[in-house]
């Protein structure tokens, strides 16, 4: 028994020396006044290659013009006759109607630093007061220089010193896919810039025009957009915001866009001569349908069949007929009415134009001498 004591003795006599050497001498990593050295974790930093369009529209928006209209219209005060004859009657005689005046808004692209300004037509339409609020604060009364209902385009023209005027971009050749930006003034709410996607080139048949070649874009536009600008990512004017496709009257993402080569044209035109002239043949082409195709025993429905001849114009003159089949005209093939209709306005006064034609299931060509369109009724 005294020597298991003495054996437990010394096991607690050897482990108070383990435990004092190990207080005393303990290594540098158990000490607590030197913690271990941790390297700090830097945030991350921000990209520096996000993408911005913002130089572009920089570039493009000083140049883009809010227009305010106003018109004054005869409101009656009494249920008038359905009779037009009677109800013209009724509206110039005093206290039938009351004179109002309503208001309107749209966009406008400054197009030259002398002032002028490029918009819609339907912006501007009957109005008979205009004005135009520049982003810098300015504002100025325009006059219209000319319009060009038949393409839904107008100039207007300002008075003010050190406009900044928007550059065209007709060099390079928009595509299906390239981004685009539409600058305007949505619901008056003051100039707005939305992005997009060129989504489709050359629409027509729309019903908004008479020739129609539009620019479709996914770019919100809105109520208030029209005759704002559509620029590329560089900046530069690709086409006139014209008109948007919604059963609500707010953007669903599809939006139409003269193309600026044609506005430009035209802007020109009218800028020179106050008015756009078109050639005219006085045909009324008639698409073909596969009905028509069987009727006439053609080969297939391309080309136009021609539904009626003005009498006295050139055609008749030449001695083209109603249910001729155009399907060419100066060689060049014609597709169906809307081609051949923005085939013929190119065409200058007093010139020719080959029609390459079928008559009774014979080929014939025939020689037309070109006119000029005549203006529509009421514009």
């Amino acid at each position: 028994m005294q020597r298991l004591w003495l054996i437990f003795a010394q096991t607690v006599t050897v482990c108070l020396g383990i435990l004092f050497i190990v207080i005393t001498l303990r290594p540098q990593w158990l000490q607590a006044d030197s913690p271990v050295s941790v390297a700090p974790v830097a945030p991350a930093l921000a990209s520096t290659s996000v993408q911005t369009y913002a130089p572009a529209v920089a570039r493009a928006a000083p140049a883009v013009v809010n227009i305010y209209t106003a018109k004054h219209i005869d409101v009656p005060l009494v249920p008038l006759p359905a009779d037009p004859g009677l109800n013209q009657l009724f509206r110039q005689l005093p206290g039938f109607t009351r004179r109002q005046t309503t208001t309107s808004l749209g966009s406008g692209v400054i197009v030259r630093a002398d002032g002028y300004v490029l918009t819609n037509y339907h912006v501007i339409e009957m109005a008979d007061a205009i004005e135009v609020a520049l982003r810098d604060g300015r504002q100025a009364t325009a006059r219209v220089v000319g319009a060009d209902p038949e393409s839904d385009l107008a100039v207007l023209k300002i008075d003010l010193d050190k406009l900044p005027a928007i550059a065209f971009n007709e060099q390079h050749q928009v595509q299906v896919g390239d981004v685009v930006l539409a600058i305007g003034n949505p619901f008056g709410v003051g100039q707005t810039t939305t992005m997009g996607i060129v989504s489709a080139l050359g629409r027509n048949r729309l019903g908004i025009n008479i020739y129609e070649n539009f620019i479709q874009t996914d770019a919100a536009i809105n109520p208030g957009n029209s005759g704002g600008a559509l620029i590329d990512s560089s900046g530069g004017l690709v086409g006139i915001n014209t008109a948007i496709y919604s059963e609500t009257g707010g953007s669903l993402g599809i939006g139409f866009a003269i193309p600026a080569a044609a506005a430009h044209q035209i802007m020109d035109e009218i800028i020179e001569h106050g008015t756009v002239t078109r050639g005219w043949l006085g045909i009324e082409p008639q698409d073909i349908t596969p009905d028509l195709a069987r009727a006439f025993h053609l080969k297939n429905d391309e080309g136009v069949i021609i539904a009626r001849v003005l009498r006295g114009g050139p055609a008749a003159r030449s001695g083209v007929r109603v249910g001729d089949i155009v399907h060419s005209l100066d060689g060049h093939a014609v597709m169906d009415s809307v081609d051949l209709l923005n085939q013929i306005a190119p065409l200058k006064q007093g010139g020719s134009a080959e029609l390459g034609l079928q008559r009774d299931g014979e080929p014939l060509t025939v020689v037309v001498q070109v006119g000029v369109r005549p203006p529509i009724r009421g514009k």
